[in-house]
């Protein structure tokens, strides 16, 4: 009797803790795998180019060329900092974009940074930027996927469950990330 209770607590926890943590656990799987393909591109930010031309900037002094490059381009926006990256280069910074502006030819490449939809903000949570009572949350959600781990072991029995091939798993499992790191350590 006090083993059936126990196998009915065990269940009960797992698919309540289970239900409760879905949603969060799908959030993190998707930013977890874009986080991991983070030299392939920019999970955060999504980072386009355009060329444009100004025309010629020659005898254009250094402190007027963003006053100049804005005016031409029609941008109302007050840059963030102006600054000559070298003799030929000269960038201007505003709030998503930066201008690389080719001195004196007046060639532009026109940087609009924007946030990916969704993918920023998963990420955010993910990598608890958030801080504060989010860490609190994020703390209580892994000790609920340590709760699903531990209670999942047990809830199946027999050949399938611990006492067969679930054994194996559980071992293959565990030694799987211990291999990797004695080898890259």
């Amino acid at each position: 009797m006090a083993k059936f209770r126990f196998r009915k607590t065990i269940i009960a926890v797992h698919r309540d803790v289970g239900y409760f943590f879905a949603g969060l656990t799908v959030l993190y799987a998707i930013s977890g795998v874009a986080v991991n393909h983070i030299e392939d591109w920019n999970p955060n930010y999504s980072v386009t180019h355009t060329e444009r031309s100004v025309g010629d900037l020659g005898g254009v002094p250094d402190d007027g060329i963003a006053a100049e490059v804005l005016g031409r381009l029609g941008i109302e926006e007050i840059p963030k900092a102006a600054v000559r990256m070298s003799e030929k280069e000269f960038r201007i910074f505003l709030e998503d974009r930066t201008l690389h502006v080719a001195t004196p030819s007046g060639q532009v490449v026109d940087e609009l940074v924007s946030r990916r939809a969704g993918f920023f903000h998963v990420n955010y949570l993910h990598l608890n930027h958030a801080k504060g009572l989010w860490t609190w949350f994020a703390d209580i959600y892994a000790v609920g996927l340590l709760v699903l781990a531990m209670t999942g072991i047990f809830i199946i029995t027999g050949k399938k469950g611990l006492g067969g091939r679930g054994r194996w798993l559980l071992i293959a499992g565990t030694a799987i990330p211990l291999v990797f790191l004695l080898l890259k350590t």
